[in-house]
């Protein structure tokens, strides 16, 4: 459970109907499978004990009272374990018959949780057999069964973690989840971050789909992980056909799902921490200890027909085996990558377009280096003109050759600038640049940082005043990553008018350019895309070799490899994860491509570079927020300039 993960299971069994002795058995295998894969909360299908479709075999008490023996026997088979269980058993109360959720831990039947809406439409018809909950509660005495020292009551109830906090689990039946106002709302509203919905849902035609979408969505929108699971392989067939799918989710994504018609075990670890930050962090998600459950909309389900109980796990560390992507920015789906791209290229755009008109800017000014970042915000900027049905020649692209420019960069500036049709201008800032070193007493030899801010405020000077000229505005061309680290100069490319990447980070940058490099029609423009996609990402502010053609200045050896430090800002800033928890998911993910030391390196100049160089951030130009993390001050993010990172350089240690 360290870092707050915690391994779960979605398990259909082979069944065979009304044969509980045959069902409980192979019950009770999973369960030893779960237990040697490290799983703390396993859920099986509804009723599965007896089958769903016993149809009217559920009158029958010889069936009813082998279900109680058997749920015992497995919740006797649990006696040295901690896992949580959850098994499907028809249940007697109340002068009625209950479609429940047997919860079971540490040898014992904790409680039993009721379904409390019952289809009874098409292939449906549980309201023949059973009565749906609304509220009463009922003492289930297993003495008879063989369970001695516990009587659980049947009532809607959450499990909290004693050890840890942030895991609270609550259950639903099957047509729970499916109806306008599901069970799992108010059970998220009292606490629980783990819905566990044990199902029997049938296989028709493009159900399936359905079925991923309304577990995706309901996790989403409670910000929690859901296990669902159904029955499979072994129900009667005479009427309908099972496929056992089984999904786990977390806050809207698919950690796992199984192959339909194949019962199996599914497995995944939710990430109870992250999604106690979300919560926190989401100020109309409702407190749980100030949720009103008495009001009118919530019905029986209310404070006092949720009950709480506490059970206890053993904590340890959590074998991982779910996937995290070395560029959690970037969709491992080329399709889906493909339409990621040509939405971020669509807000830019937009973006830019309204900032244009709104300013009644006769001209955009933009520096061309040749490099990534600039390419795009040209790329941006022509866009933009064309939303606006103005000329390309309105976009003003200026570049400034100097001590580190290189042939290469400079060639490819030009045949870019060309290729889109833009109005493209040269100024050599080096006698500028010179002259300012020989004002201040700075020796051309010293290649110290202001050698290196010297140019870059050079040519924010040179854009600034071209855009008085022209009646324009400048575009800025820093992204996220940059901003993260701090790597620009102050009031030197860090300023602009607008600035178009300042949300996207340096790893999607590569793949916007290389997607509007595979759609365009020029061959010319395709050539020099890809040319500028292969060229290394450098300032270029130190001197190049003698030929003019060889870069002596590349910034991932002076700060890192973006790909790690993107890995950073997404999982240390966006989802608050603590240093140490970053750095076990980075070693986990770039196993075998970065030692463990490297790794430590750029974790701690991230964090230091993250919280020394804020005060850049702190006064960044107006630019639109594109994907779900930004560092603008007036946006998603608000920090001191002057917070001390002692404290996350000491976890990174820890």
């Amino acid at each position: 459970m360290k870092d707050g993960f915690i391994k779960v299971a979605a398990c259909t069994p082979e069944i065979q109907v009304a044969d509980v002795d045959f069902n409980v058995d192979k019950i009770i295998s999973q369960l030893e499978k779960c237990r040697e894969e490290g799983v703390k909360v396993a859920v099986f299908p509804e009723l599965c004990i007896t089958g769903y479709t016993c149809q009217d075999l559920f009158f029958q008490n010889a069936l009813l009272d082998k279900a109680m023996e058997g749920v015992v026997k497995i919740a006797k088979t649990t006696a040295d374990s901690d896992m949580l269980v959850a098994v499907g058993v028809p249940v007697r109360a109340n002068g009625k018959l209950y479609n429940c959720a047997a919860v079971i831990q540490d040898g014992e039947v904790r409680a039993f949780v009721p379904k409390t809406h019952l289809p009874n439409y098409n292939e449906f018809y549980e309201a023949r057999h059973f009565a749906p909950y609304r509220g009463e509660c009922a003492a289930i005495d297993l003495r008879e069964y063989g369970q001695l020292e516990f009587i659980p009551p049947m009532e809607q109830t959450v499990f909290v973690c004693e050890e840890i906090p942030e895991l609270v689990v609550g259950f639903e039946l099957c047509e729970d989840l499916w109806v306008a106002d599901p069970v799992s709302n108010y059970l998220a509203k009292a606490g629980a971050t783990l819905i566990c919905n044990l199902s029997a849902s049938d296989e028709v035609i493009g159900k399936d789909s359905y079925r991923r979408q309304l577990v995706s969505n309901q996790s989403a929108r409670l910000v929690a992980g859901y296990i669902y699971c159904s029955a499979g392989d072994g129900e009667s067939t005479q009427d309908m056909v099972f496929s056992g799918h089984n999904i786990i989710a977390e806050n809207g994504s698919i950690l796992a799902e199984s192959r339909l018609f194949e019962n199996g075990i599914t497995i995944s670890e939710i990430d109870f921490k992250k999604l106690a930050f979300e919560r926190r962090k989401i100020s109309t998600y409702p407190a749980s200890a100030e949720w009103d459950y008495s009001s009118k909309d919530s019905g029986f389900l209310d404070k006092d027909n949720i009950s709480r109980e506490r059970f206890s796990l053993e904590m340890g560390e959590t074998a991982l085996t779910r996937i995290f992507a070395k560029t959690p920015f970037i969709p491992s789906n080329q399709a889906e990558r493909n339409e990621r791209c040509h939405l971020i290229l669509q807000m830019q755009s937009h973006g830019l377009m309204k900032r244009i008109a709104h300013t009644h800017s006769k001209t955009v000014v933009i520096g061309i280096s040749g490099g990534l970042d600039s390419t795009l915000a040209l790329l941006v900027c022509v866009m933009a003109m064309d939303l606006l049905k103005r000329p390309h020649t309105d976009i003003v692209a200026v570049t400034m050759p100097c001590f580190g420019t290189t042939k290469r960069t400079r060639s490819n500036a030009e045949i870019l600038c060309d290729a889109l049709g833009v109005t493209f201008r040269e100024v050599d800032i080096s006698k500028a640049v010179l002259q300012h070193f020989e004002d201040i007493g700075h020796d051309y030899n010293d290649h110290s940082v202001v050698f290196e801010n010297g140019q870059a405020r050079e040519r924010t000077k040179v854009l600034m005043n071209i855009a008085n000229q022209v009646s324009g505005m400048v575009v800025g061309t820093g992204d996220l990553s940059e901003l993260a680290l701090g790597w620009a100069t102050y009031n030197g490319d860090h300023m602009s008018m607008y600035g178009v990447n300042a949300s996207i980070p340096k790893t999607l940058v590569r793949h916007i350019v290389q997607y509007y490099g595979d759609t365009c029609t020029s061959d010319t423009l395709k050539d020099v895309l890809y040319d500028i996609l292969d060229t290394p990402v450098s300032p270029e502010l130190l001197p190049t070799d003698e030929s003019g053609t060889e870069m002596t200045q590349k910034t991932e050896d002076l700060v890192g490899p973006y790909e790690l430090h993107d890995f950073f800002l997404y999982y240390g800033i966006r989802w608050g994860f603590e240093p140490s928890k970053v750095k076990r998911l980075a070693k986990y993910a770039f196993e075998g491509d970065y030692p463990d030391e490297v790794i430590d390196k750029w974790l701690k100049t991230f964090y230091r570079r993250f919280f020394s160089q804020q005060f850049k951030r702190s006064c960044l130009p107006d630019g639109a927020k594109i994907g779900s993390v930004t560092l603008s001050p007036r946006g998603d993010w608000r920090m001191p300039s002057d917070a001390v990172a002692k404290l996350w350089l000491e976890d990174i240690d820890k």
